[in-house]
């Protein structure tokens, strides 16, 4: 075992500049896939809500895209990147353009909340474009720091942008299609489907608001017999 030489998974090996303060705060973006895949399956698992799971086998299809066209295209990384594979076009780029778009079209087009409640006040129109210009940043900032670490070359970032926003709303439009002609209605109602207890309600409602409402009426329900119980 001492003369087998060790391998590095790369899934997070960043090469940096120890000494350039910028450098290493590119280096922590180019985690930010790993992290929206986090994202992803702890929202998926902890609320159910079948949009993000269509989200997210959107994510996946578009990372097969990059895979295919990185071995379609066979372009070289830059010269002074270490790194292996191949880098047209840049698959953060690609990742993240995706997921900052998806989210921006979700939010802008298809979210509609239900109208205000006295437990729960929804997103505003306001707020929904903050979030969106927020995550269209974060798109920016990662794929701008792919070139800054020298891992891409200005184009392959720009075509890995492209190809993620392309796929975006190729694939809002397909959900778009299923959801108006009944084909989510009816997968969410198989028997392997509600064995997971599936749902969509976050069209409609907020994530902050799965429950709430129910826990307000039990939190006054439950105020008030304890008032009644003091003045006995």
């Amino acid at each position: 075992m001492a003369d087998t030489p060790l391998a590095s998974l790369s899934l997070t090996h960043v090469h940096y500049d120890p000494n350039d303060p910028i450098s290493y705060f590119c280096a922590w973006l180019a985690l930010v896939p790993q992290g929206l895949c986090v994202m992803y399956a702890t929202l998926i698992w902890s609320t159910r809500e079948i949009e993000i799971l269509l989200m997210f086998g959107g994510q996946l299809a578009c990372e097969a895209l990059n895979f295919a066209l990185k071995r379609i295209l066979k372009e070289e990384r830059p010269k002074q990147m270490h790194g292996k594979g191949y880098g047209m076009p840049s698959s953060h780029a690609q990742f993240v353009a995706f997921f900052s778009l998806s989210l921006t079209l979700f939010l802008l087009f298809r979210h509609v909340p239900k109208k205000p409640t006295p437990s729960h006040t929804p997103l505003s129109m306001l707020a929904r474009f903050a979030l969106s210009g927020l995550a269209l940043a974060n798109a920016g900032l990662v794929a701008w720091s792919r070139t800054y670490l020298s891992y891409h070359t200005p184009k392959q970032v720009l075509v890995g942008c492209v190809a993620g926003a392309v796929t975006a709303v190729s694939w809002f439009l397909v959900t778009t299609v299923v959801r108006q002609i009944g084909l989510l209605s009816w997968a969410i109602d198989q028997p392997i489907v509600r064995l997971f207890r599936m749902r969509d309600l976050v069209v409609e409602e907020d994530l902050c608001q799965a429950g709430w409402e129910k826990w307000e009426v039990k939190r006054i329900s439950s105020s008030s017999t304890s008032k009644g119980k003091k003045r006995r």
